[in-house]
């Protein structure tokens, strides 16, 4: 008779399951829990408390948050911040990534300058900003009072264009020094003998940074894109310490009225709603930096000669 074959019998690592089942159910419940809970809550009229019922509205919160004035003009002013604060990060962090690369003492003194903006906390830093540009603030002392280039106060805080620029400039001061560490990690992988002889056959400083740092660190500056878009809209300490969103809601951000309609207005269908929306647009703006970024900057390099 023909020998039958032994059936092969899987082993169960129990110990390697144990150790990752803490972290499974820690990732369940605070990520996947709250995301699938979000999600429901945005098609609903949704209520908390005791005796409260939740009445099923469909699509409604959506067309709330699209048909809303303010909700547009939240996310306009989010999409500013972005426009403005993340390439200017970038070109500034970049610039200070070259220069500090490029000498040879004191660095590690100018990293640790440049990074103390970043664990700075947001809290202090805008209360900071909000003390230097309130009307009675040390900015407009100096203007008035010193060097009495005007006669009254600027209400920096209090007009929407001034009061979302000043935010962007928290924004970017906050963003420089990370940055600068970013660009100089990518920076030190780039290998000398390309710069070496680029030299040898003539090219200057400036034409060696476009046709040899950029492309070699472009996988880099697609990093600090994406992870920069993310992070300006989830702009909310500084809007929300220093305007409030002031004067009538015209320096809203995404994140700022999103608050205002959950926690002030109770309305956290509508808010839930709004999150998702915010969660589409991140997602768009990120496939979008993906596919239409520039991937191939390597054949650049050979136009040095």
């Amino acid at each position: 008779m023909p020998e039958i074959p032994k059936r092969k019998t899987i082993k169960v690592n129990y110990p390697f399951i144990f150790l990752l089942l803490p972290g499974l159910v820690v990732f369940l419940l605070f990520t996947v829990y709250p995301i699938v809970k979000l999600l429901v809550m945005s098609f609903f009229d949704w209520q908390i408390g005791f005796g409260q019922k939740s009445v099923f509205v469909g699509l409604k919160n959506y067309l709330q948050v699209i048909k809303d004035p303010i909700c547009r003009k939240a996310i306009s002013n989010t999409l500013i911040y972005a426009l403005v604060t993340v390439p200017s990060q970038i070109v500034i962090g970049l610039g200070v990534a070259v220069l500090i690369h490029s000498i040879k003492r004191f660095k590690i003194t100018f990293r640790v300058l440049y990074y103390l903006p970043v664990i700075t906390s947001w809290v202090i830093a805008a209360l900071v900003f909000k003390y230097i540009f309130n009307n009675e603030g040390f900015l407009n002392y100096v203007l008035t009072d010193l060097l009495r280039l005007t006669e009254n106060y600027i209400p920096w805080l209090d007009r929407p264009a001034t009061g979302l620029f000043v935010a962007q400039l928290l924004g970017i001061w906050k963003g420089i020094g990370w940055n600068m560490v970013v660009f100089l990690a990518a920076l030190q992988g780039v290998p000398p003998e390309l710069y070496e002889a680029a030299s040898i056959d003539g090219s200057g400083k400036i034409k060696q940074f476009f046709y040899i740092t950029l492309p070699m660190i472009k996988n880099t500056i697609l990093f600090a894109l994406v992870m920069l878009s993310i992070g300006a809209f989830n702009v909310f300490t500084s809007i929300q310490l220093m305007t409030g969103g002031k004067p009538a809601h015209q320096t809203e951000v995404a994140l700022t009225w999103m608050y205002y309609k959950a926690f002030e207005a109770r309305d956290f269908g509508y808010a839930a709603a709004l999150s998702y929306i915010l969660a589409m647009i991140i997602t768009l703006i990120t496939i979008m930096l993906f596919k239409y970024f520039p991937k191939d900057h390597a054949q650049r390099i050979g136009k040095l000669t």
